[in-house]
């Protein structure tokens, strides 16, 4: 069981690393920022689904995880960085910064309270990451532009 947590955590770290390679363009900082998310969703949903077994520290990872990139995130979205590096951001990201910035910071404020009282098992991950993902869907349904 320590050793999934490991290899979880590690696999984590790997992927924010990725934020710290990509070069200096918003557009790529900020699309590994949401492979990191994805990446923790992803932990967390493997769980949710039994498909792996429960670990806490890979909960406490992902959600870590989440809530860091929530606080960072919106820094990304520098005027003129709405094109370029096949990015997903939706023009109404600079027309609503504020909208924006407060839709990043709830994600990371349930990110947080999910960590208070971190889930002890299976369903209970599977009750949190309803709300978590709703939350990012949100932000989602504005701010990302569908692919085609």
């Amino acid at each position: 069981m320590k050793f999934k947590a490991v290899v979880a955590a590690a696999m984590l770290v790997a992927m924010g690393a990725g934020a710290v390679v990509a070069a200096d363009e918003p557009q790529e900082v900020r699309q590994q920022m949401m492979k990191r998310v994805g990446g923790a969703m992803g932990a967390m949903a493997g769980i949710a689904k039994g498909e792996k077994p429960y670990d806490a520290e890979v909960v406490r990872t992902a959600l870590t995880t989440i809530d860091e990139v929530s606080k960072t995130f919106p820094d990304y979205f520098p005027a003129g960085s709405d094109t370029g590096f096949e990015t997903e951001a939706s023009p109404k990201i600079w027309e609503n910064m504020d909208d924006f910035k407060a839709k990043a910071a709830a994600l990371g404020k349930e990110a947080e309270t999910i960590l208070a009282s971190l889930p002890a098992d299976q369903a209970g991950v599977g009750a949190a990451i309803g709300p978590l993902g709703k939350t990012c869907g949100a932000c989602h349904e504005l701010y990302r532009l569908k692919k085609n």
